[in-house]
């Protein structure tokens, strides 16, 4: 039942702000610890920005251990250690298959609905947040109710509401059309809390030099990728990515930025593998075959059968060749300076695009200020927190929505009462 109360004074016992997947599965594990539970959420629908993750398919975890989810937490993993045990991977699959939604694993370990249709993980949590009685409240959330600086509710738009315990899984400040305005962090500071600068992570990059705007609108398919910091190697990939005017996109480039979080201090550069299947011996012979059959063509013309249109004229400029210098003209280092950039296309990185452009945002409420064990804030008793809005995100493969579900799980168990959370916990184990 929906319920919107203009004006009035409501008390709950538990108010969750924020209708994401944190938000929704915070709701309800306080729901099914017997807590009375409202959510209070300013967009029509909820999980809007859970709805699109995936490309609208919904990585929604990676099937792994402890240990390998906490690899690839590149920020307060260790902080996560408690919540992921309570509620890991395996946890959240069963669950959801519990709900009636079949799942999958593909490449990765990544972990997706059988329909791919992210609606079907919204729709379940919906559908047991009805079943539990969760009240769902359309307003948005201004402030903390913190008469004589204890808390007693929030302040919405439309009225207060009173409740004993109040968990904030409102987000960070990516995608803000999904509703992620960073009100979490200004609830937070409310309550006297640190916010660690927001930044964009699994952000298109931006690039120095003309060669990503030449290629423009190029998605190159099965491609390597290394990115270095400082001319030390610091990740590897390989899949898709996408040259824009500003830089690059798509996966790849999406999961490297992750690693790029000192821009103010260091340098970062991508090499892109054009070719590779091929070792540079053998790339090398192909070379000399294919330049050996179009020996009395300009250069330009001779890469056609090598590389994607958009890319012959960028890639001719870097090699510094004259595009209309004949192909039996070109000496051996020319030929290896082709082959060089075929096997490590340079791009040197700039920075990231906006926080607003990211999938996720890193930064937000310390977690030193946070009991990691329930969620609960060490400032301010009965002030909780999930998913986003804490200063901690993942790498791609489903792990980002895994910290969601686990963090959301353990605020929404402590919520309703601390005992309850340690049964959970004993449960898993």
């Amino acid at each position: 039942m929906n319920m919107a109360y203009l004006g009035t004074v409501m008390s709950h016992n538990i108010i969750v702000v924020g209708g994401g997947p944190a938000g929704m599965m915070a709701a309800i594990a306080a729901a099914e610890a017997g807590a009375s539970v409202s959510l209070l959420e300013s967009n029509e629908r909820l999980g809007k920005k859970l709805n699109i993750t995936g490309k609208g398919r919904c990585n929604l975890t990676n099937q792994c251990e402890r240990d390998g989810f906490l690899q690839n937490i590149p920020c307060n993993g260790r902080f996560l250690y408690s919540a992921y045990s309570r509620f890991d991977s395996e946890a959240v699959m069963a669950f959801f298959e519990s709900l009636g939604v079949p799942l999958k694993v593909e490449r990765g370990n990544r972990v997706f609905p059988v329909s791919d249709r992210a609606f079907d993980i919204s729709g379940a949590l919906e559908k047991r947040m009805k079943r539990l009685g969760v009240r769902v409240i359309r307003d948005r959330v201004e402030a903390l109710l913190l008469p004589g600086g204890r808390l007693r509710g929030v302040r919405g738009g439309k009225g207060d509401y009173k409740a004993e315990r109040v968990i904030v899984a409102a987000g960070g400040v990516s995608y803000p059309l999904t509703g992620s305005t960073g009100d979490g962090y200004r609830l937070a500071e409310q309550a006297g809390h640190t916010i660690v600068e927001p930044r964009g992570s699994l952000v298109p990059l931006c690039a120095a030099g003309t060669l990503c705007a030449g290629a423009q609108g190029l998605s190159l398919r099965n491609a390597a990728l290394r990115v270095y910091e400082n001319d030390k190697k610091i990740y590897q990939d390989f899949g898709e990515m996408l040259f824009t005017h500003f830089g690059v996109s798509g996966p790849m480039a999406l999961s490297a930025s992750a690693h790029m979080r000192h821009f103010d201090k260091k340098r970062y550069r991508l090499e892109i593998d054009l070719k590779p299947a091929l070792d540079e011996s053998a790339l090398d012979k192909r070379l000399i075959a294919d330049f050996g059959k179009r020996a009395n063509c300009d250069f330009a013309n001779a890469m056609d059968e090598l590389l994607p249109r958009k890319l012959i004229g960028p890639f001719v400029e870097l090699t510094g060749i004259d595009p209309r210098q004949k192909v039996h003209d070109l000496t051996r280092e020319q030929r290896r300076r082709v082959l060089s950039l075929l096997k490590a296309l340079p791009v040197e990185i700039i920075g990231p695009r906006p926080v607003a452009e990211a999938i996720v945002t890193s930064g937000g409420v310390k977690v030193k200020e946070v009991d990691p064990s329930t969620m609960e804030s060490r400032l301010l008793e009965g002030l909780y927190f999930a998913g986003e809005v804490l200063d901690v995100d993942a790498y791609t493969g489903g792990f980002n929505l895994q910290i969601a579900w686990s963090t959301g799980h353990l605020a929404g168990a402590s919520a309703a009462g601390g005992e309850n959370a340690t049964v959970l916990g004993e449960q898993k184990k």
